[in-house]
């Protein structure tokens, strides 16, 4: 497979062919360098060398009554988490002033629920504001099913992106969750983006979907165009429904960072959960088709600290992005 043509062809927005993404999928592991090398130009086409980094907060945690199969906070999890309501206005003053420090360039708030309530909603809006006067940080949250009213508060207040994502492909969701449905999903994202905020919407890999499934929510992505794609790797927590599930494995993984890439040229693609389980030693090279990567752990599992992210960045010759200036224009 040429992999450098699929990048040629990237770059003229033009998608990968289905039996050229199964390419991807089913690459030679000795063809893994190739194949990092083509993502890289595309990669570097739009962002250079720089990496952004992202943290995040658990605001609201272990209390949400869907039974998503890939969750410990969800209402089928016997995962021993915390459970805690929405934390009040200082906490996540204190997050942001974190992910300040950490050299994050965006704050994420994540609330376990199937939705906000407007009482919620009222006093992230009063949180945001204030976030963005103290501080030069991006904000995205991510907080469940939202109405168009609900999304259009969030917008005037200051929230620059919404995140809800596909998870798989729409044949393979009802596999995965039963409280809600793909479509749901898509409607939310519709509203967010019908209020102004930018689109953070991905996937989770490696919750036994097939190949197929892969490359219909590839194409599912490039269709919805997201600014940010976070791609998260199971990581099969105890006590949840996918408890069993295998590891992928780092190979198969950044294989699946190349065809996102290839995919979705001129979004962030972000290396989300499991990077650390999945990716294990491996994860400096996830850099060559991302951009970007969570730091300091992630809703309910520890994750690697800011400092050592910096130094992996350095490392392996990339440079933090913190002003953003990378940012490519969505056509």
């Amino acid at each position: 497979m040429n992999y450098h043509e699929m990048a040629r062809r990237a770059l003229k927005d033009e998608k990968p062919g289905r039996d050229e993404a199964l390419s991807v999928i089913n690459a030679p592991d000795d063809e893994i360098l190739q194949l990092l090398d083509a993502a890289f130009s595309v990669r570097r086409h739009y962002f250079g060398k720089k990496v952004q980094i992202h943290y995040l907060i658990n605001a609201k945690s272990g209390i949400c009554p869907e039974d998503c199969g890939y969750c410990s906070q969800s209402a089928v999890s016997s995962a021993q988490v915390d459970r805690y309501d929405l934390v009040d206005e200082e906490q996540l003053f204190e997050g942001a002033a974190k992910a300040e420090a950490a050299g994050s360039r965006r704050y994420c708030i994540v609330i376990s629920a199937r939705g906000p309530s407007d009482a919620e909603i009222e006093k992230l809006c009063r949180a945001v504001s204030e976030i963005k006067s103290r501080h030069g940080l991006s904000i995205c949250c991510s907080l469940g099913l939202l109405e168009a009213s609900q999304a259009a508060r969030l917008g005037e207040a200051g929230v620059d992106r919404f995140n809800h994502n596909l998870n798989t492909s729409a044949r393979y969701y009802p596999q995965i969750c039963s409280t809600h449905t793909y479509d749901d999903r898509m409607d939310t994202l519709g509203a967010a983006r019908g209020a102004g905020m930018e689109l953070c919407s991905g996937v989770i890999f490696g919750q036994g979907e097939s190949a197929d499934d892969v490359i219909d929510v590839c194409e599912a992505l490039n269709a919805l165009a997201p600014e940010s794609i976070p791609v998260n790797f199971l990581n099969p927590i105890g006590g949840t429904p996918l408890e069993g599930r295998p590891l992928l494995g780092p190979l198969a993984c950044l294989k699946l960072l190349c065809l996102m890439r290839f995919y979705n040229p001129r979004s962030e693609i972000r290396v989300a959960g499991g990077r650390e389980v999945q990716l294990r030693e491996l994860q400096p090279l996830a850099l060559y088709p991302a951009n970007s990567i969570f730091v300091d752990g992630y809703l309910t599992t520890p994750g690697q600290e800011s400092a050592m992210a910096h130094r992996m960045i350095r490392d392996a010759g990339f440079e933090l992005d913190v002003e953003g200036h990378t940012d490519p224009v969505f056509a």
